[in-house]
């Protein structure tokens, strides 16, 4: 008897911005305080996550600008880009709230993804790069790439030789 294997079906939207504006070093994983049509939105894959960001207020942490398509069978008057509470418990918090004001550091959302039958989203503080670090990321990235072309060009020299 073959079982059928489980396809994931359900999407991870990534925020692949932030990895190049921001030097990061805690991750966290939240979950989000959603509507209905929110998570049916999300499954679609009709989320933009790359202006957003997390704001600590009353001990409280909410996402802002976090944008959400509705689908087109939601008929009601909708607000695709409301504030959304995040899930987190108290000593994350605190972690969260003294690294944004003591050390100044930023609270940014990383990806939404699936766990289990949960929507989480994984939020990471982080120092922004200035001008000069960026360049010295994509000269790394470069590096790389050409290190990778010249392995593969001589592996394929040798094998022909």
């Amino acid at each position: 008897m073959v079982k059928d294997k489980k396809i994931n079906r359900k999407p991870v939207i990534e925020n692949r911005q932030i990895k190049f504006n921001y030097k990061l070093f805690d991750t966290f994983e939240a979950g989000i305080s959603l509507l209905g049509w929110e998570v049916k939105s999300i499954r679609a894959s009709s989320v933009d996550i790359k202006d957003s960001y997390i704001l600590m207020k009353k001990g409280e942490a909410f996402i802002i600008g976090l944008s959400i398509t509705p689908l087109k069978e939601v008929t009601q008057s909708v607000d695709s880009s409301r504030v959304r509470k995040l899930l987190l418990t108290k000593s994350e918090l605190s972690k969260i709230f003294k690294a944004t004001q003591e050390k100044g550091l930023t609270c940014v959302p990383e990806k939404i993804f699936w766990k289990d039958n949960l929507i989480k989203l994984k939020i990471s503080l982080g120092q922004g790069k200035s001008k000069f670090d960026k360049r010295e990321s994509i000269k790394r990235k470069e590096w790389q790439r050409e290190k990778e072309k010249a392995k593969k060009f001589n592996s394929n020299f040798l094998k022909n030789n």
